[in-house]
């Protein structure tokens, strides 16, 4: 199974270069709540986490169309011809990492596709396939 890891989750600086990254690549523009990766807050309250799809498939359960199914490599990939931008998916992921921009027909989700690790300064993340 292939997907996004966080191999080094005390390393985040918070720079925000994953988030940067990856709402470049999909949307053509910085916007945080457009990025498929999410910096959040450890319960410390201050140290910052990396939060990553994992590929668990909730996604692709709730999804009404059928839209939402997994690749042989088990990445779990959004048909956006079958997707009608419903959003249960987007409600139902436990990490809040599923995107719907207000001006997208579709919803984005990790593809495990590495532009976030190529971008984060600290080698925090990793594609891993297990």
């Amino acid at each position: 199974m292939k997907k996004l890891n966080v191999a080094k989750k005390d390393a985040c600086m918070a720079c925000k270069a994953c988030e940067i990254a990856c709402s470049e690549a999909f949307y053509k523009k910085f916007d945080e709540d457009l990025s498929c990766i999410k910096i959040s807050v450890q319960k410390d309250g201050v140290s910052p986490k990396p939060v990553v799809c994992v590929q668990c498939g909730k996604c692709a359960k709730v999804c009404p169309e059928g839209a939402i199914t997994q690749n042989p490599k088990g990445v779990y990939m959004i048909n956006k011809k079958k997707c009608v931008g419903c959003g249960k998916c987007k409600e139902v992921c436990p990490f809040g990492v599923m995107v719907k921009a207000e001006e997208a027909e579709t919803v984005s989700k990790c593809i495990a596709c590495g532009i976030c690790v190529k971008a984060c300064p600290m080698d925090v993340l990793e594609i891993k396939e297990a």
